[in-house]
């Protein structure tokens, strides 16, 4: 596949095994989340992000948006690493979660996103937020591939 120059997706220098996801420029929305790491496993794909103190609410725990974000920008860089898409021009469906527990700031956020179907326009994929041992969050989700040029 053929990245778009503005996108990041390569070998991380300080964590073999592991891709950087994101963007290059800083401007766009998906830098809020901070840097990111994807590998596939066994069919799986496994995103991290370190939640900060800026993806924190009042309670002092993950933000419910922060998380929803993370869980988007996970299915696309579950979507990218599969070799389905390339990164950039494909759209979020539809996204649902159930939120079971509090992500803890400081400690790294780990989505495990599966692909449950392909069709010719769409990936139908599902998934845990994990920290710790524990889970908080699960979703399921739908991307539609980008029109072909």
């Amino acid at each position: 596949m053929t990245d778009k120059p503005e996108f990041l997706y390569e070998e991380h220098p300080d964590h073999p095994g592991w891709h950087r996801w994101g963007l290059k420029n800083s401007d766009r929305y998906n830098t809020f989340l901070g840097d990111m790491m994807v590998r596939v496993e066994d069919g799986t794909c496994r995103v991290r992000m370190l939640p900060e103190r800026r993806h924190s609410n009042l309670g002092n725990n993950v933000h419910g948006g922060a998380m929803l974000g993370f869980i988007d920008v996970a299915l696309f860089a579950a979507a990218r690493s599969f070799g389905l898409i390339e990164a950039g021009t494909a759209v979020t469906l539809d996204l649902n979660t159930h939120f079971v527990g509090a992500g803890k700031i400081g400690d790294p956020l780990e989505a495990q996103v599966e692909l449950l179907r392909e069709t010719g326009r769409l990936l139908f994929m599902r998934g845990l937020v994990v920290q710790g041992d524990g889970p908080v969050a699960e979703f399921s989700g739908t991307i539609r591939k980008p029109t072909k040029r």
